[in-house]
């Protein structure tokens, strides 16, 4: 990914649109605010009301989202819905995306000034990042529409319960929020990377991630007559041991197709077959189309190990989110953005992720990319992985990732 040459910028000038000291200072009391105030998946109500108020400030008008948290707001728009100016028909508005949702887990650190006030929630996972670079990209857009030098109009969105599966994405695509959209980007924080610089990846940069819930019910009975009954403990271990291996012998296995269980429940006593099992666990895969096909393979196997035992078997499978693929022409629009902003070392490569992303569903509808955030100081030696509670991030981000946004906004208006 890394080239030797920074983006070429009309008449050689340097991109408009540089981060003020005054509006920096703002944009990082307000991610202190959010990291203070977690907000799980659709209860974000203080942080839109925060939002909306911020773009109404700058002149704008943002909209929230009909399921009532998240919103969006249109920058280059008059009034009437119109684009102000000339726009190259039929191409559609760049959209930026945040999610604002935080986790349910306790924030640990001790000495932090801006920990979370509310017990047991914690952005733990850089979206209150996320949300202010995108906040802070769109009224560095909006001052720069208002002195004419944003040729073509910019959608931000503000996206609701990522961490809540399947995401609150296909909730906020029903809300309309890719109409007249072409093309979408956004950002990840990633503590393996240092502030100042991004991951980019072509094609697959995170998995899928399904969850799977299993119960197996047969007569139970005495464990001296195992045979007189549904043994049905290990009919559960066989499904543990044997599902995992059967459905990766069914795909290409350069796909990635994994089931990990992290939760087996049966039986109170030592000398009693139970008449009930309890299974549950996750299915990753790398591969788009090897995900769609998960179900029906994951269900296949779970019957036959079942019936081997005489088990009767009631699968839930419950689908959370695709592979983030990143589309080759945005994701390098978004290399040809950072470089022209920090220079050709700014940009690193960045393998595929086993986490999923529900920014994936977009990516179903309108090509896309998505860039891995540096939030690691440098130098630092300890990495505060993503959803632990000690997790922060080098502040000096927000404006990392402010500029790259706002530079691929006017770089992909000349394209």
């Amino acid at each position: 990914m890394s080239r030797e040459h920074e983006a070429d910028v009309p008449g050689g000038a340097a991109l408009p649109g540089t981060l003020p000291d005054a509006l920096r200072a703002e944009l990082i009391a307000f991610r202190r605010g959010m990291h203070m105030h977690p907000e799980l998946g659709n209860h974000e109500f203080r942080t839109t009301a925060a939002l909306k108020a911020r773009l109404e400030q700058a002149g704008l008008k943002p909209r929230v989202l009909d399921i009532g948290t998240g919103l969006i707001c249109d920058i280059g728009i008059d009034g009437s819905g119109e684009p102000d100016g000339e726009v190259d028909g039929g191409r559609g508005m760049l959209a930026l995306r945040a999610d604002i949702d935080a986790l349910p887990i306790p924030d640990t650190k001790s000495d932090c000034a801006y920990r979370s006030t509310v017990p047991d929630r914690a952005h733990a996972c850089g979206h209150d990042v996320h949300t202010t670079v995108v906040l802070g990209a769109g009224l560095v857009l909006a001052e720069l529409h208002r002195q004419g030098l944003l040729p073509h109009p910019v959608r931000l969105i503000f996206q609701p319960a990522e961490e809540v599966l399947p995401g609150g994405a296909p909730d906020a695509i029903e809300s309309g929020v890719l109409d007249g959209v072409g093309r979408i980007i956004g950002v990840h924080c990633d503590p393996k990377v240092d502030a100042g610089r991004i991951g980019l990846r072509h094609g697959p940069i995170t998995s899928a991630c399904d969850r799977l819930e299993v119960s197996l019910d047969g007569a139970g009975g005495h464990t001296a007559r195992p045979h007189l009954t549904t043994d049905l403990v290990t009919a559960a271990a066989r499904v543990v041991t044997d599902v995992p291996s059967l459905v990766a012998r069914r795909v290409d296995a350069r796909s990635g197709l994994a089931v990990t269980w992290g939760r087996i429940e049966s039986g109170h006593a030592c000398n009693v077959i139970p008449q009930h099992a309890e299974l549950s666990g996750t299915v990753r895969c790398l591969d788009l189309e090897a995900w769609r096909q998960a179900p029906d393979l994951v269900h296949e196997a779970i019957d036959e190990i079942a019936n081997l035992y005489r088990a009767k078997s009631e699968i839930n499978y419950i689908r959370g989110v695709p592979p983030v693929v990143n589309d080759p022409a945005v994701t390098e629009l978004l290399h040809d953005a950072m470089t022209s902003r920090r220079g050709p070392y700014s940009v690193e490569d960045t393998e595929q992720s086993l986490g999923g992303e529900d920014f994936s569903w977009y990516l179903e509808h309108v090509p896309g990319a998505m860039a891995r955030l540096g939030v690691r100081t440098p130098g630092e030696r300890t990495t505060r992985d993503l959803h632990r509670g000690d997790f922060d991030a080098d502040e000096s981000a927000i404006t990392v990732g402010v500029e790259l946004f706002t530079a691929a906004a006017l770089l992909d208006a000349i394209r």
